[in-house]
């Protein structure tokens, strides 16, 4: 679970969808066996439709290199877009339906997805001429002296039933109360997402987001806009060939109203104690996973974390992580 347990046990369909290929002739490409495909051969110019319920990450904004906390880096700003509010309850997953255009040097992506019906929430707002997450992608794949390299600019325009900061800021109740400036809005932004092979086994990556930042942190992370640079070291070096070292920076920040709205007191989905004297979040991650058995794997994790949820007079903090993956 991403942000909220419950109290008794319970069962969930993570991941229930129909995926259909449509294949457009020309060359082939070997597809591998994971949990969301099927081995074979595949078409490299193709139309793949995807409907159901799925994580929004497992087709947008990838990166070879910071993509999979059960893997690599586990900073949700290092697993994603963290100025993208993407769709999903509070446990990750969404119901939609995402079209894939497929071509040998890039791919075109668009998803139209529902939302929850409150801010971090599991029910599905049954509004849905009103409540709805689209997203666009375009990827270009390409080479520089034989090492690969990929670039992927995306765009989003979200709307639910979010609260105003602004509208949160001119009242006079305080501590600010964001649900009671809920109606139906909009929220838009953009994203670039970047990752290239330096040399055989070291690879590098950045993020850029933005949003615009005027409503209420929705489905992911109370973050307007982001920045993120960071190393993948596999441990060929050192006789290891799949262990893997990672280390990033980010940097996380918010628009000036939502900076109003915090200090008045208010909170979002995990930001918010009361008070803010505001500085730029910034984040030092370096982990170090290594196998154990075939497809057994650990991992120790360290993250430095300064000005954390935008306030200078919190932290800095030490976070101490121990990861054991297993996949069968």
């Amino acid at each position: 679970a991403f942000r909220l347990g419950t109290k008794v046990p319970n069962v969930t369909f993570a991941r229930l969808f129909i995926r259909q290929t449509i294949g457009l002739g020309g060359e082939q490409e070997t597809v591998e066996d994971d949990e969301l495909h099927l081995a074979g051969k595949q078409d490299v110019s193709r139309l793949t439709l995807t409907l159901g319920k799925i994580s929004v990450k497992d087709i947008f904004d990838n990166n070879t290199y910071a993509n999979d906390p059960r893997t690599q880096f586990m900073n949700w700003a290092l697993m994603a877009n963290e100025a993208w509010d993407y769709p999903a309850d509070s446990l990750g997953y969404m119901t939609g339906f995402a079209v894939e255009l497929n071509q040998p040097h890039w791919t075109a992506r668009y998803g139209f997805f529902q939302m929850p019906s409150v801010s971090n929430g599991i029910g599905q707002d049954e509004h849905y001429l009103e409540a709805w997450g689209m997203v666009t992608e375009f990827e270009r794949r390409y080479t520089v002296n034989g090492h690969p390299g990929a670039i992927r600019f995306l765009a989003f325009l979200n709307s639910a039933h979010m609260g105003s900061y602004q509208a949160a800021v001119d009242s006079p109740i305080r501590p600010a109360n964001i649900v009671a400036t809920e109606a139906y809005r909009y929220k838009y932004g953009f994203g670039l997402n970047v990752e290239q092979e330096i040399i055989k086994n070291v690879g590098a990556f950045a993020r850029l987001g933005w949003s615009d930042g005027q409503n209420e942190a929705w489905t992911f992370a109370d973050v307007d806009h982001t920045a993120s640079l960071g190393l993948s070291i596999k441990g060929e070096f050192w006789g290891r060939a799949n262990d893997t070292f990672g280390l990033a920076g980010v940097f996380n920040g918010i628009t000036h109203v939502h900076q109003e709205f915090l200090a008045a007191g208010g909170t979002g989905i995990l930001a918010g104690d009361g008070n803010l004297n505001y500085g730029w979040e910034k984040i030092m991650e370096a982990y170090y996973d290594f196998e154990i058995w075939k497809t057994l794997h650990g991992a120790l994790d360290y993250q430095f974390i300064s000005d954390p949820a935008y306030n200078r007079a919190r932290g800095p903090v030490s976070v101490l992580g121990a990861r054991l993956h297993w996949s069968f």
